[in-house]
């Protein structure tokens, strides 16, 4: 099993078994006894896909028999409040079972480190190591939970309550509760679905949720909040009248956002406003730290606020530890993730909507509006990101394909850089960028374009398709 932009994900049944969820969970607790991390427990978090809650049982049996003490909780939890149950409980790490925001025939299982984050490479690699001697030897130590339950090995552990207190330091709930606003929250059948609810119920703002039951086929989408997944959202908006909508993804760390007239907002516009908002509304300074794959923007809001901008590989992962190094004020990434100082270096789709929230409330603004405001700072931007299936054997025919064009322009315009950090990137004179690289969880080629039209955008992802030879 090979950890890929965010933990192993494989389809259920197929390669995603209990045998093969008790070596990941062997290979975690090798790992926190060679870190001198188990004596300081785990917590072990679930979404709602199917089965979550048995592969995560059969993960718990296992780390308990290592001797490892186990919180576990009971119920469906967001993958943030798992993560700041990491930084609150003092553990030493976290399983997460979950597939994020692939299709309902996948699973995951994600580690998450002993500060909350997603873990780095080096990490995964010494875990990757210790699972591959599992399977080798097939050696796994194991207690029944029932026998784990009654020695205190393992302990059913409700984390929302530390993490809503953490959210009351960050955030005048009591303010935001009194907005004059109308939402339409989506938590897309997935983990989130009533901790909204739950924050901003009992004021003057009226929250309307839709697809908040348990349904682990995800009936008519994917659990990823792009536009693609969001059209019972969109005619909600309409219907109701509503300010914004606000969907998360399947476990709650990512964030999709719909204006008052049920139009999406791209991730890249969605960090930027959040970036602004840090920056202006709150008054706050820091650097910044994006993914190749987010918007250049950034770069703009950061010549302007005169603060630092880092930029890392796909996967936030890489983004985390900059974060924590530099004490970065906000981190993102293009699949819409984003995580705040002060809180856990980590991305957090809750935390994201009550922020983007409050950024309407102070403004008095309208998705819309605020997007004008955003324009007449950095100027137009406009992005979109085509996803290719291929055959896996084609895979080093594309690469080398494209280790070779080189090109010197594109659509007319000089490449000033041909960047090969995560995929192969160009960026034009004029700052507009093209990215072609592999999925680091899925079978897929993705390209992506910024530019400062959206018909840009498209002949540069045309371009992108024939550069592939796709």
């Amino acid at each position: 099993m090979k950890f890929g932009t965010d933990g192993w994900r494989g389809i259920i049944a197929q390669d995603f078994t209990f045998d093969n969820v008790r070596a990941c969970a062997q290979g975690v607790a090798d790992y926190l006894k060679q870190a001198g991390l188990s004596s300081r427990g785990l917590i072990i978090g679930y979404d709602t896909r199917f089965a979550s809650e048995d592969f995560a049982a059969a993960a718990a049996e296992v780390v308990a028999g290592n001797g490892i003490k186990v919180y576990l909780c009971p119920r469906a939890t967001p993958t943030p409040v798992v993560s700041y149950g990491v930084r609150a409980q003092v553990t030493g790490g976290a399983i997460v079972i979950t597939a994020s925001h692939n299709m309902a025939i996948w699973s995951g299982f994600k580690y998450k480190s002993e500060d909350g984050s997603s873990a780095p490479p080096e990490i995964t690699a010494e875990i990757e190591k210790h699972i591959s001697h599992t399977l080798a030897t097939g050696k796994i130590r194991q207690m029944p939970l029932a026998e784990a339950l009654a020695q205190g090995l393992v302990e059913y552990l409700d984390l929302a309550p530390t993490y809503f207190d953490q959210l009351t330091k960050l955030i005048d709930l009591n303010k935001l509760r009194q907005a004059r606003l109308k939402v339409v929250v989506d938590p897309m059948y997935g983990a989130g679905a009533g901790y909204f609810k739950r924050l901003l119920d009992g004021g003057a703002i009226e929250l309307v949720e839709i697809n908040s039951e348990r349904n682990p086929l995800f009936p008519g989408i994917q659990p990823e909040p792009i536009a693609a997944n969001l059209a019972k959202l969109s005619a909600t908006i309409k219907k109701a009248r509503a300010s914004v909508g606000l969907a998360t993804d399947g476990d709650a760390d990512r964030l999709g956002i719909m204006d008052e007239e049920g139009r999406f907002l791209t991730q890249l516009q969605v960090f930027a406003l959040l970036a602004l908002y840090m920056l202006e509304i709150r008054g706050e300074r820091g650097s910044m730290v994006k993914t190749i794959t987010t918007t250049s923007m950034l770069h703009r809001l950061g010549e302007i606020f005169e603060v630092p901008v880092y930029e890392t590989p796909v996967g936030f992962k890489y983004v985390a530890p900059i974060m924590l190094a530099e004490n970065a004020l906000i981190g993102g990434e293009e699949s819409g993730g984003y995580g705040f100082r002060g809180h856990i270096p980590e991305r957090d789709g809750i935390l994201s909507r009550l922020y983007f929230l409050d950024l309407m409330t102070k403004t008095g603004k309208t998705p819309s509006q605020l997007m004008d405001y955003l324009y007449s700072k950095v100027g137009p931007h406009y992005y979109q990101r085509v996803d290719v299936e291929f055959p896996e054997g084609e895979r080093q025919i594309i690469t080398s394909r494209l280790e070779h064009n080189r090109l010197k322009s594109l659509d007319g315009v000089k490449v000033v850089t041909f960047d090969t950090t995560d995929g192969f990137r160009f960026i034009l004179a004029d700052a507009t960028w093209l990215l072609i690289r592999f999925s680091g969880t899925e079978p897929l080629l993705r390209i992506y374009a910024e530019s400062n039209s959206l018909p840009r955008v498209e002949r540069l992802l045309e371009l992108g398709k024939e550069l592939a030879g796709v």
